[in-house]
């Protein structure tokens, strides 16, 4: 009597990054985040073709009216649709808070790659120039900047850019400190490979993870240094507004009663700014494998 052997087929390993996905959607909180980002992006950009308004001429006849079914949210000082205001200083907020945070990555990512791979006084002469420019606020120099110029959509976007690439600078050097140390750089490299190959091919994809975590928290941050500066008034000029800029004008507004001038941009800062930094969070968690079970 022969015996009849059965195997059980041998389980295929889940890629790192459909591990990744798994554990942030587990994360309610970071998925609460993304839903935010997602509506307000339709809020600003969408809305505006479905509730159309005049957002660039003044109407005195409608002037601080309360909200009503005319206008959902009321009217500003110069008769402009506050719902309508509310969309359109949206899409400034988030373009300019997103183009930002990207660039501010882009010029860290690689300043960070450079300094860790090549090491040695290179490392050293860019990682002073990072702490030198860490040791100064970014709001400090962003104010200098918006005081001496005065800033449209794109000015504002390069010099967030300018002044917030410090800090992913300094993590993905950390990262590529690690990884240039790894059996494939090292093997890359005794072939002949070139530098620029080995940071191409090998640090900057190993280095996903954290380069994504970065630019999420580099937009929240983007989004509250522009509202800062427009709250001072050097921020985009009108007729263009953003949210914080839609704060300054209603907050004297506020103390008269109308509080539909100040909550509204108030709480979409508060919201938008949480949502990017739970998504930073989630993400953060869904790529640390030493949490991977």
């Amino acid at each position: 009597m022969t015996a009849v052997l059965q195997t059980t087929p041998a389980l295929e390993p889940v890629p790192g990054y459909r591990l990744s996905l798994r554990r942030f959607a587990r994360n309610r909180l970071a998925l609460a985040g993304l839903v935010a980002v997602v509506l307000f992006l339709l809020f600003c950009f969408v809305g505006p073709l479905i509730y159309s308004t005049d957002q660039t001429h003044t109407d005195l006849t409608q002037v601080n009216l309360a909200p009503s079914g005319a206008h959902l949210l009321g009217t500003d000082a110069v008769g402009h649709d506050e719902l309508g205001r509310l969309m359109y200083g949206g899409k400034i907020s988030l373009l300019v808070g997103l183009a930002a945070g990207v660039l501010a990555t882009v010029i860290g990512t690689l300043w960070g790659a450079v300094a860790g791979y090549a090491g040695g006084w290179l490392d050293a002469v860019m990682m002073r120039i990072v702490d030198a420019g860490i040791a100064i606020p970014a709001l400090f120099i962003l104010l200098v900047v918006s005081a001496i110029t005065t800033p449209d959509t794109l000015g504002l976007i390069v010099i967030l850019g300018l002044v917030s690439w410090l800090v992913p600078s300094r993590l993905v050097r950390a990262e590529t400190l690690t990884l240039k140390s790894r059996d494939y750089v090292l093997t890359l490299r005794a072939i002949g490979g070139s530098h620029g190959r080995a940071i191409g091919r090998h640090v900057l994809p190993n280095s996903v993870s954290t380069i994504v975590v970065a630019a999420t928290f580099q937009v929240a941050d983007a989004i509250l240094l522009v509202a800062y500066v427009s709250y001072l008034g050097l921020g985009v000029q009108p007729p263009s507004t953003d949210w914080g800029g839609m704060l300054s004008a209603g907050l004297t507004a506020a103390y008269s009663g109308r509080w539909w001038l100040i909550v509204p941009p108030g709480l979409a800062i508060i919201l938008v700014v949480c949502a990017f930094n739970a998504i930073g969070d989630g993400l953060r968690d869904a790529f640390d494998v030493r949490g991977r079970g």
